[in-house]
């Protein structure tokens, strides 16, 4: 491998972003287990369930209702914001009118699509208690979550805006004083009121979210004041009602996909092997997903600045995806490698299947921290339509795999699956992007994706064998790669030599004793 690289502004805005997001995302998982332990003190495994239930028809319901407006209403703040900043003062001004009107029209798409929402949402809550809680005697609690729905639209159209504008610092703020208020607030409610308290805990959680970025963004400079021009407007909306439908309808495929996974699991394995799945995809979550929201944060802003420049997005695209390989990775090969503890430490010994499954899914993991830069290209140039065939691709090839697969090796189909969604997805989208933005991958990122691959499928073909071989193997591949990112990732924000000093003072100390 290649020395690190010298300092790069462009790799220094990334690896900013990257552990501002990755902090809060950090806070945020610690402050959503401290109230999920406490909610289970105070209404026991029934209450949890049941805010599981409400959770996943609240989240249904802003997935339908935002009719992906959080991403293009990102990709237009972005585009709008970026051609303030070129040209002469007339066409600076006229770039100013254009982010106004962005901004004017996500407002009031967010507010009108909350507000018809939290109608229908009460409509119909007899028929969406009896389909999603089997309990239709639970139908004004379903209702009241619609209020909830209203404010997760309108903290959409808000954060949208801060990420289109690159406010890193305040989505940080936004997220972390959100997730706390709305926590404590909800954790208040349930030791009040019981049970009854869940749906309003639920509530407050968007609530607070929406007030604090209401907040942050008035502290922003104030835009253009427009009078309200509805043929703008709906101009407006076209837009991103168009590039938005494609990306809510690749959403909803993903959660219908993850539906079926489980069901098949269930039919064929029983719940028990349902439960081994749902702990290896929650620990190999979240860390990637600490990579991935710092990625969707940051980088496709400044892409979608950046798209109609096919050497400067490229460029882009590839500092990003070195980046985030060499964050992911180290990390990703120790939960390879330490599984068994892992899985002990945060479920129980008997727990002990989902290790394979763990390690087969993180190898798939690193696939997906290498693709997804590549994905978000298809985003910055609204290609929202290719994107969703793309999701398509993804999920088709996963249960395929998945269904040939489960009766002959049993739950390790689910991680053989992922990894071959993945395996194919990388292909596709590699191709895709080459044609249409002329995007190549840099040798180094293919270099580190090849190392990082073939030295995790070689630890999980040595867990099969000895244990022992695999862990120490493990450890000694963790380490040269860790040290490798951090030398790299060091040399990107231009403290390469002092590592270098700080080594050989080491080395000399260990001499003179």
């Amino acid at each position: 491998m290649s020395e690190p690289a010298a300092p790069a502004t462009s790799h220094k805005e990334i690896l900013r972003s990257t552990s501002i997001i990755g902090v809060a995302s950090v806070i945020n998982i610690v402050i959503s287990i401290v109230r999920t332990k406490i909610l289970a003190l105070l209404v026991g495994p029934a209450g949890v369930g049941l805010m599981g239930l409400f959770n996943r028809v609240l989240g249904t319901a802003i997935t339908l209702a935002g009719m992906g407006l959080g991403h293009s209403g990102v990709r237009q703040i972005a585009a709008a914001s970026a051609k303030t900043a070129e040209g002469d003062v007339a066409a600076s001004a006229s770039a100013a009118t254009d982010l106004a009107r962005v901004r004017q029209a996500l407002w009031f798409a967010n507010l009108g699509l909350g507000l018809v929402a939290m109608v229908a949402v009460w409509l119909f809550r007899e028929p969406i208690a009896a389909a999603a809680l089997d309990d239709a005697s639970r139908a004004s609690e379903v209702g009241w979550l619609g209020v909830g729905v209203f404010f997760a639209l309108v903290s959409a159209s808000q954060t949208a805006l801060l990420q289109g504008l690159r406010r890193i610092a305040d989505l940080a703020k936004v997220t972390i004083l959100g997730t706390f208020v709305g926590s404590a607030v909800g954790v208040v409610l349930v030791w009040q009121l019981g049970v009854a308290g869940i749906v309003w805990m639920l509530i407050a959680a968007p609530a607070a979210s929406a007030l604090v970025a209401a907040e942050r963004v008035a502290r922003l400079p104030r835009p253009i004041r427009l009078p309200l021009h509805w043929p703008a407007l709906t101009r407006e909306w076209r837009v991103m009602f168009d590039l938005g439908a494609p990306i809510m309808a690749a959403t909803l495929v993903t959660g219908i996909c993850q539906l079926v996974t489980r069901s098949s699991i269930t039919d064929a394995l029983g719940i028990e092997a349902t439960g081994h799945f749902e702990a290896a995809w929650s620990i190999s979550m979240t860390y990637v997903g600490l990579v991935l929201a710092a990625m969707s944060t940051d980088y496709y802003p400044r892409l979608t600045a950046a798209i109609t420049d096919r050497s400067a997005s490229n460029r882009l695209a590839n500092e990003q995806a070195e980046v985030a390989l060499l964050l992911a990775v180290p990390v990703l090969l120790g939960l390879i490698t330490f599984a068994p503890l892992v899985t002990s430490l945060l479920y129980s010994s008997a727990f002990a299947p989902t290790t394979e499954i763990l390690r087969l899914q993180v190898v798939g993991d690193i696939l997906k921290v290498a693709s997804w830069p590549m994905g978000f290209i298809l985003l910055a140039r609204g290609n929202n339509r290719l994107h969703l065939l793309t999701e398509l691709g993804w999920n088709l090839v996963y249960l395929v795999t998945l269904w040939v697969l489960l009766p002959r090796i049993g739950l390790a189909a689910s991680g053989v699956a992922f990894v071959a969604a993945y395996l194919v997805y990388l292909v596709t989208i590699s191709l895709i992007v080459r044609r249409l933005q002329g995007f190549v991958p840099a040798r180094r990122v293919v270099v580190h994706l090849l190392v990082a691959f073939v030295a995790a499928l070689g630890v999980l073909a040595l867990s099969y064998l000895d244990a022992w071989l695999a862990l120490g193997v493990g450890i000694l591949m963790t380490s040269m790669l860790g040290f490798y990112s951090s030398r790299m990732l060091l040399g990107m924000l231009g403290l390469g030599g002092r590592l270098g000093a700080l080594i050989a003072r080491i080395r000399r100390i260990l001499r003179i004793r």
